[in-house]
């Protein structure tokens, strides 16, 4: 039986693509940069994603990645290049601007309260994901929060999940349920901790043999049932 979740946030309980897409449209008109189309959009979405594997891979660090990504982006968009850290800066804040939750997250998390322990484990900054938290109502929900940046260590890494397991009751990590949409960073992170993993894939994408993936999910409502199976 899961006693603890440990929740993923963007692209998980939040819809992390809608407030990229606000974000980036609000920036582009502040700093003079025009319309950014779904085309330069989805173009920037490939970027940040192929930046971030290589923070969870340790390649890059994570000011290397959030001013990085940027860069490549206005070059390709053939932006002024320079504005990138300040783009940066400022995206931020209005990250956190557009809450969107993904399957009724909000109720699903407070109908656990009480039942469960539940966590947010998240390697997004802690100016972004504090003002996520806060305004979506979730943080005040949770048990705790763990933030890479406040740990030193980035999900998929040992170093960050045995921060968690010190601050957290549960020490049976068959009780402990990972939920996350990234492979990656949250799957990843579950196998190399022994935790169980709930794969949240509700585009029906495909996944290679190298992850154990203990459940797969379309719609977070299906987590509930997972938390009466023994692992």
């Amino acid at each position: 039986m899961i006693t603890t979740i440990l929740w993923d946030v963007d692209g998980t309980l939040l819809d992390f693509l809608a407030a990229e897409k606000a974000a980036i449209r609000t920036l582009f008109a502040e700093f003079g940069f025009g319309e950014c189309t779904d085309e330069a959009i989805a173009r920037y979405s490939k970027i940040n994603r192929r930046y971030w594997e290589k923070l969870e891979n340790g390649e890059l660090t994570k000011l290397e990645v959030l001013v990085g990504r940027f860069r490549e982006f206005f070059e390709t968009e053939g932006l002024d290049v320079t504005a990138a850290p300040a783009f940066n800066e400022r995206y931020q804040v209005c990250l956190g601007d557009t809450i969107v939750f993904r399957d009724d997250s909000y109720e699903i998390v407070k109908s656990l309260r009480g039942r469960v322990k539940q966590y947010v484990v998240s390697n997004g900054t802690v100016l972004a994901q504090t003002k996520k938290l806060r305004l979506s109502g979730l943080g005040e929900l949770m048990d705790g929060i763990f933030l890479s940046e406040e740990l030193g260590a980035e999900k998929p890494n040992a170093a960050f999940f045995d921060q968690v397991f010190e601050a957290i009751e549960e020490t049976d990590r068959k009780k402990i349920l990972i939920v996350g949409d990234s492979l990656t960073s949250d799957i990843r992170g579950g196998n190399l901790a022994q935790i169980v993993t709930c794969w949240y894939n509700p585009n029906g994408q495909k996944a290679d043999s190298t992850y154990r993936i203990d459940a797969q999910i379309q719609d977070l409502q299906e987590v509930i049932p997972l938390l009466s199976q023994s692992w």
